[in-house]
């Protein structure tokens, strides 16, 4: 990678920093699907030379509908860090993000590796435990438009996740009811099938997916499942719930 995708990781790491909206990077510079990884990888690179650290990942277009409406074949990844995790009751202010959206997801808590392909029994024998959690995803591009590769470069519009109590996974969690509210009003009602029918498949998936470029789910990490229905658009002064079956609730509000 040369000097032309260093400056194009700094950009977007500046625009996730700052708040501000920016032009798609593909309209100035072209790049494939592995090299906008590679961007993001630089992008997340400069955070952790600020002092943050990797605490898990997150999983993206895991709707075979999401995935036909990208006219992608897979699903996307991105890196999490410990910066952008919002305490669970806690409070982010809207004037740090440019078009805050936020998605209904559970979590999954990792006690020991997974590297590779692994089928769900495999995944699952790795789990500590779940939660019910919450992803506020961000593109920072202008008029919310952008190519699948932008989204990646992007760190898969990954921009903050919320974490409820953690639990034991030892049952069926495949079918899971969820609603997220808005100032307790639903907004979003969904179930963990919309998770490519199980969210221990997308777990699966993460540890193929991030092994493609040299990665493995480390154990104390945490994995973001998907959303399991459309995101919500934030507003300021806004409180979000989610609340799922068997797995309780977790929440944060937006300041005014």
């Amino acid at each position: 990678m040369g000097n032309k995708f260093d400056d194009l990781a700094a950009t977007i790491d500046d625009a996730a920093r700052k708040g501000d909206a920016i032009a798609q990077l593909s309209e100035a510079s072209a790049f494939t699907l592995p090299q906008a990884y590679d961007i993001q990888e630089k992008s997340i690179g400069l955070r952790l030379a600020r002092g943050e650290f990797r605490v898990g990942m997150k999983m993206g277009f895991t709707s075979r509908a999401k995935i036909i409406q990208m006219g992608v074949d897979d699903m996307i990844w991105g890196r999490l860090t410990d910066g952008m995790l919002v305490e669970d009751g806690g409070e982010i202010s809207f004037a740090d993000y440019v078009h805050p959206r936020v998605e209904p997801e559970v979590a999954y808590l990792l006690k020991e590796p997974l590297e590779g392909p692994v089928t769900t029994i495999q995944a699952m024998s790795a789990v500590e435990a779940m939660a019910p959690a919450l992803e506020i995803i961000d593109s920072r591009y202008k008029d919310f438009k952008f190519t699948v590769e932008d989204v990646v470069a992007d760190n898969a519009s990954s921009s903050g996740f919320v974490v409820g109590p953690w639990c034991h996974a030892e049952f069926d969690h495949s079918n899971l009811g969820m609603i997220m509210e808005f100032d307790g009003r639903p907004v979003q009602i969904g179930s963990t099938a919309a998770i490519l029918g199980n969210p221990a498949r997308s777990l699966a998936a993460a540890s193929r997916m991030v092994a493609e470029f040299g990665e493995r789910l480390e154990a104390g990490w945490i994995i973001m499942a998907g959303g399991a229905t459309a995101a919500e658009a934030l507003r300021p002064g806004v409180s979000v719930r989610n609340s799922v079956e068997h797995l309780g609730s977790v929440g944060f509000k937006v300041s005014a």
